[in-house]
């Protein structure tokens, strides 16, 4: 999903494989693109060899990337980076939770080897603001969900964190970035083009109407063509002027009107799940919890 800025901007996008998609995005820095890569790596008990061919595959994308371009990576990379950043100081802070699995470690080292930076290991936040999966019981939760950026542009981004109110029936909390920079839109040329109140026509008197306007300039236009004083091209602007001028003024410019998307049945659901989703952030037992994951599952079934 895009927002209406972010979709003016895009230039292009394309997947690398089933795990790996990619997007550019026009900035207002010259000649200088953002590249999104969002990512769902394999799970941390997957062979080797899967894991190796998910990063070959974001290696080489990132390769085919312009150096000067501001390249961004996140999604669920599955990988606990913890704490602990000791041989890692270049690609991670000190704010990460748990401890780091081998998933994280591979993360850490293709940050290191693309002299990138994972954000949500560098900002101050109270655990529920960095736990990013959270199991069903709601007894277990890593931060495993991740965004990474460049190390030159390390300072273009203001925070990392979890957002726990968004609902999107998920076991995933939102993991949001602040980041400060432009997006340009794409300057594409389009002719405007008019839409005429048809309908009227469905009217008998305006159906005659139309047509004895139509056939009056039709016959004065026709005897300037028979003339043969006008190029092909002159008399098609003045065959269109003539349809054009007849439609705005018999039927006149339809106005559009934008159709709601989503009804205010299927909005008022949304909101209830949003509710049930605080219930369970704003549970203090494990009981409560339960009883909260019960009813937002159940309102999800339904929104």
């Amino acid at each position: 999903m895009l927002s209406h800025e972010a979709q003016n901007a895009l230039l292009s996008w394309e997947a690398a494989g089933p795990r790996i998609i990619y997007a550019s995005f026009k900035t207002k820095k010259e000649n200088i693109k953002i590249n999104i890569i969002q990512c769902y790596a394999p799970t941390n008990d997957k062979d080797e060899e899967t894991k190796e061919d998910f990063y070959n595959k974001l290696q080489t994308l990132c390769d085919k990337l312009k150096e000067k371009d501001m390249t961004i990576i996140m999604g669920d990379l599955k990988a606990k980076i913890g704490s602990d950043n000791s041989g890692y100081e270049e690609v991670m802070g000190r704010q990460g939770l748990g401890k780091m699995n081998e998933n994280g470690e591979m993360l850490a080292d293709f940050c290191a080897f693309n002299n990138m930076i994972i954000g949500g290991s560098v900002f101050p936040h109270r655990r529920i603001h960095k736990a990013t999966w959270v199991s069903r019981d709601h007894r277990t939760e890593h931060q495993i969900d991740h965004i990474c950026i460049g190390r030159k542009i390390r300072r273009s981004m203001q925070d990392v964190r979890v957002q726990r109110g968004a609902g999107a029936a998920s076991d995933h909390h939102l993991v949001l970035a602040r980041m400060k920079m432009t997006l340009k839109k794409r300057e594409v040329k389009r002719s405007p083009r008019t839409q005429y109140n048809v309908d009227f026509l469905k009217d008998r008197l305006t159906t005659e109407t139309f047509r004895l306007t139509v056939r009056n300039k039709y016959e004065a236009l026709q005897d300037l063509l028979d003339e043969g004083n006008m190029d092909i091209d002159t008399q098609w602007q003045q065959i269109k002027e003539m349809w054009t001028s007849r439609c705005s003024e018999v039927l006149g410019k339809k106005k559009y009107q934008q159709k709601n998307w989503i009804s205010a049945d299927s909005l008022n659901k949304v909101q209830v799940r949003k509710e049930k989703k605080g219930a369970i952030n704003n549970s203090r037992t494990r009981a409560a919890k339960a009883t909260a994951q019960e009813e937002y599952t159940e309102q999800s079934r339904t929104a």
